[in-house]
């Protein structure tokens, strides 16, 4: 992924320190990141930061986005209900890679609760590396939008 090009994170109170620590590793690694929040890990709706976040991948605003909540569910659920957004919930790398190759996804969420450090920024790096592959892949897409 080009670095030049913004991505936008977003998270609930229960992945707050995971998305920060997130946050930190793009930035040091040249990426922009726009951040929809939280602020804290006081207690928020998960579905105010996932909706901020999805709203602006679907209307191309930020080619790819960061989702964290405590499981990562609720923020697949809410992210997956926009037009044009494949969120991917993924908690390792080979999900990272695969559904970014087949998959095309472009919201990557991440349970705070359910992976470490380490290999959170594995798998965004992964994912952040894995090209689009294509070819059949693409039909299957366009068939996703109704």
């Amino acid at each position: 992924m080009d670095t030049d090009k913004p991505i936008i994170i977003g998270c609930d109170h229960a992945a707050f320190e995971l998305k920060e620590k997130i946050k930190t590793y793009l930035m040091d690694r040249g990426y922009r990141v726009e951040d929809a929040g939280t602020k804290s890990d006081v207690s928020v709706n998960y579905v105010d930061f996932g909706k901020k976040v999805a709203a602006a991948v679907s209307k191309n605003e930020y080619s790819r986005g960061i989702l964290l909540c405590g499981t990562g569910l609720g923020m697949s659920m809410v992210a997956n209900r926009f037009a044009h957004v494949r969120a991917a919930l993924c908690s390792d790398i080979f999900a990272a890679k695969m559904s970014r190759l087949h998959n095309d996804a472009n919201i990557l969420v991440l349970g705070g609760r359910v992976v470490g450090d380490i290999l959170a920024f594995e798998i965004v790096q992964t994912w952040l590396d894995t090209e689009f592959e294509g070819g059949r892949h693409l039909e299957r897409i366009q068939s996703i939008d109704i």
